[in-house]
């Protein structure tokens, strides 16, 4: 926490689903206040093939290697979430304008492991890397690991034991101290690649358990049924290495659940935060859930963060008492419900008039709040608007038209509390080969969501 500021920021841009034959790339910002680049994107890395969907990104090594002189965090992990390939980026040799430094083609993913559709990843203690996947090479549900060799990148094999794959995967989280590592999900390949079908969550299509392995031993031993918990998304144990205890944020249910290891040693989840639907017309359904799509820990463990996507807010709970976190902030970006715009909003538990829409600089943020990355010291939140280009091209079609922008919020660490930056707008309807897809955020020197301490 106390590690300097950061100055520049990576995030993947998407252009499949947008109509635009363009591949997808790497930006890197700068969000350096002193600097006369602040707020813009100072270079692109284009990948050479076409609608990868990058998605999510990883560290070679992070602070699970921490003490180990041989490693260094040099490459940032690029797993495509539809074409299952992974680009290794090299940001050491120039961290404002990252180079290409191998390719995985799915090929030797899908024959070494039988896996495909590429989610999280997460550096080892071992010094290996390890991704999440969805799916089999079909667009089955199966959720299982494939494991990168931590200076060859070449694929060694699945990390979980031949034959024991999940039903379901995407989100995982590990925590050595006590041997386990816990997986979330949301539905095979096949069922949410092209869009969201509401008649496909009656059919039990998507995710209501989260699974628990033994780190040790590489074996499922425990799944956890959800009560009243569909599609269980981004997991984050709490930083602290002896803690016990994480979340997992619900999109579809809106609530965020506790995981927590019991005295018999077994692990249960218990719901604490439930964000209420709101019944509406002008929609696609009569009652609109807010769509928890991203959670993040502060590094102190102290606050917890949503996203809304759907509903378009952002939040901030004290979590000093993880059984019994307390709403501090709030603020919204765009969302469904804007006043002016086609919803509108029947019953609210929550507000008593629909929210303006959030104008920036003289750009009127189309989307809701997704992707969130907090600063090493809390204070500030870096938000991108796009969840996946399918779902945004049928949530929110103006994305497809306008691109999606990237904000900064700014944090009261005492009293809690959002405030919207005003200075700052990164607007990706502006970008050279036209509007783009900013997803998922990544400081240089590792961040609250890819750093695991042992």
């Amino acid at each position: 926490m106390k590690g300097p500021r950061e100055e520049i920021v990576y995030l993947p841009c998407i252009y499949r689903n947008t109509g635009i034959q363009a591949p997808d790339y790497l930006a890197t910002v700068d969000v350096d206040p002193k600097s006369p680049y602040y707020s813009q994107v100072i270079h692109r890395l284009p990948v050479p093939h076409l609608k990868d969907e990058l998605h999510h990104s990883g560290w070679n090594t992070c602070s699970s290697c921490f003490g180990d002189s041989s490693k260094s965090r040099t490459k940032l992990i690029l797993p495509s979430l539809i074409s299952s390939r992974i680009y290794v980026v090299d940001v050491d040799s120039n961290p404002r304008a990252p180079k290409l430094h191998k390719i995985v083609e799915p090929t030797e993913v899908m024959s070494k492991c039988d896996l495909a559709y590429l989610h999280t990843s997460h550096c080892l203690p071992s010094g290996e890397v390890m991704i999440s996947a969805l799916g089999d090479p079909k667009g089955n549900a199966k959720g299982g690991f494939v494991l990168l060799d931590g200076e060859t990148f070449e694929v060694k094999g699945t990390w979980q034991k031949p034959g024991g794959a999940a039903r379901m995967g995407y989100d995982f989280w590990y925590q050595p101290r006590h041997n386990v590592l816990i997986s979330t999900e949301w539905a095979a390949p096949n069922v949410f690649k092209d869009g969201f079908n509401p008649a496909d969550v009656s059919a039990g299509l998507y995710g209501s358990q989260m699974h628990v392995w033994d780190w040790q031993r590489r074996e499922l031993v425990q799944t956890l049924q959800m009560q009243d918990g569909l599609i269980p998304l981004e997991i984050r144990f709490l930083h602290d290495p002896a803690a016990c205890q994480g979340f997992v944020g619900c999109a579809l249910s809106s609530n965020i659940q506790r995981f927590y290891k019991t005295e018999g040693g077994k692990w249960a989840v218990e719901k604490v935060i439930q964000v209420p639907s709101k019944k509406v017309e002008g929609w696609m359904l009569p009652d609109m859930p807010g769509l928890i799509t991203d959670i993040i820990l502060s590094l102190d463990d102290r606050f917890l963060y949503f996203s809304n996507w759907v509903h378009g807010d952002l939040r901030q709970y004290d979590i000093s008492d993880p059984q019994k976190p307390r709403l501090t902030g709030q603020i919204f970006i765009g969302g469904s419900i804007v006043r002016g715009g086609p919803v509108k909003v029947l019953e609210d538990k929550e507000l008593k008039c629909q929210p303006e829409p959030l104008v920036v600089k003289g750009k009127k943020i189309p989307g809701g709040p997704q992707m969130i990355q907090l600063s090493l010291d809390g204070r500030r939140l870096f938000v991108t608007t796009s969840l996946y280009s399918a779902w945004d091209k049928q949530f929110y079609p103006n994305l497809i038209k306008e691109g999606s922008v990237m904000l900064q919020i700014d944090v009261d660490t005492e009293k809690g509390g959002l405030t919207l930056n005003p200075d700052f707008l990164v607007d990706f309807g502006k970008e050279p080969q036209g509007p783009a897809l900013a997803h998922e955020l990544r400081y240089p020197g590792g961040d609250c969501t890819s750093d695991i301490w042992l």
